[in-house]
C-alpha cells in the first residue's frame, strides 16, 4: 500500500467505452492514487464524460492533436513518471478490470506484469506472445505462440506465465523500468509501440509476467484483419519493419522487411492492388529512417 499507483489511459472517440472503463476503475478494491486520461483530441462526447466523472484522482489531459496511441501513452507515462508515481498501470479505453485486478497485480512479483484479458463471455483472449521470434528469418510472423493459443482456459494457466510482448491494455510497470529504458516511443503512432517497449524492457533484464488471476474484460472483439491498403495498413507494415530493423538478432532477420515488401508487391494484383503496394514501399522507406533506438 506504500506504492503510489497511477493508471494511464489513452482514449479517442470512444466515450461510451471510456465511461464503462472508468466505472470499472471506481469499483476496484484497491483504488489507484491517480487516473490520468489522455484524451487524444476526441470529437465525440469524451470531454463531457470526463467532466461529469466523480472518480477520485481523475486528471484529464486534453491534446489539441491526435497523437495516436503511441503518442498518448508517451505523454501519459511521462506525466505520471514526472509526478513521481511508483507504479504505472497502462490501460486502453475498451477494457474493464475485475474489482481485484490491481490487487492481484500488486501482489505478484516483478516490475513488468500484465493482466490477462477475457471477452464478455469469459473466454480467454490474451494475445501476449509466449514467443516473439526475432532470430528465425523464416518466421513470417514473429509471434509464434500466444497465451490464448497455448491455454484453452484461464484455469489451465499457471499462476504466472512469462511472456515476450505485451499490449498496453492492463500492463503494469514499475518506475525502475522507465528509469532504465525510457518512455514509450511516440513515433510509432499506432501499433507495435507496446511491443517495442516490451523488447527494451526484456533486453534490460526485466522479465514480463502474465498474472493469471488478474482479470481484465475486453469490451470489443479483436479485429486483427485491418485493411492493408488503407492508412492503418501503412502503420502496420512500417512499424513491423521498424521492430525488425531495430531488434532483429541477425542480418537475415533484419533483411526480412525487404523480402516481405517484395512479396507484397508481387502478390498485389491478387491482394490489395496498387494501394497496398504503395503502402508497403512507403512503409519500408520510412521504417529505415526509424532504425535508431528512441532517446531515453
Amino acid at each position: 500500500m506504500s506504492e503510489k499507483v497511477a493508471v494511464v489511459v489513452v482514449t479517442y472517440n470512444r466515450a461510451d467505452l471510456l465511461e464503462r472503463m472508468l466505472a470499472g476503475l471506481a469499483a476496484l478494491d484497491r483504488a489507484p492514487d491517480a487516473v490520468l486520461v489522455v484524451n487524444n483530441a476526441s470529437t465525440d462526447h469524451t470531454r463531457e464524460v470526463l467532466e461529469r466523472s466523480t472518480l477520485p484522482g481523475l486528471v484529464a489531459i486534453h491534446t489539441t492533436d491526435n497523437l495516436g496511441g503511441a503518442g498518448g501513452f508517451h505523454l501519459g507515462v511521462k506525466t505520471a513518471y514526472d509526478q513521481g508515481y511508483d507504479v504505472l498501470w497502462l490501460m486502453d479505453d475498451d477494457v474493464v478490470p475485475a474489482p481485484d485486478c490491481l490487487t492481484r497485480l500488486l501482489a505478484a512479483e516483478g516490475s513488468c506484469l500484465i493482466a490477462v484479458r477475457e471477452d464478455l463471455t469469459g473466454a480467454l483472449v490474451e494475445k501476449a506472445a509466449l514467443r516473439f521470434d526475432l532470430r528465425n528469418p523464416l518466421a513470417i510472423r514473429p509471434k509464434t505462440a500466444s497465451i490464448d493459443s497455448t491455454y484453452s482456459t484461464r484455469a489451465e494457466m499457471p499462476e504466472t506465465v512469462e511472456v515476450e510482448n505485451v499490449a498496453f491494455e492492463g500492463f503494469l510497470v514499475r518506475r525502475e523500468v522507465v528509469e532504465r529504458i525510457g518512455l514509450p516511443d511516440p513515433s510509432y503512432f499506432i501499433f507495435y509501440d507496446d511491443v517495442d517497449f516490451a523488447i527494451r524492457a526484456r533486453r534490460a533484464g526485466f522479465a514480463i509476467r502474465a498474472v493469471r488471476d488478474a482479470v481484465l474484460v475486453r469490451q470489443l472483439s479483436f479485429d486483427q484483419q485491418h485493411d492493408l491498403a488503407g492508412w492503418k495498413g501503412y502503420y502496420m507494415y512500417r512499424n513491423l519493419f521498424v521492430v525488425h530493423f531495430r531488434y532483429g538478432e541477425n542480418a537475415a532477420v533484419r533483411l526480412k522487411p525487404w523480402l516481405v515488401a517484395l512479396a507484397v508487391v508481387l502478390l498485389s494484383p491478387l491482394r490489395g492492388g496498387r494501394a497496398e503496394a504503395r503502402n508497403v514501399w512507403r512503409a519500408l522507406r520510412d521504417a529505415r529512417g526509424m532504425r535508431a533506438l528512441p532517446a531515453r
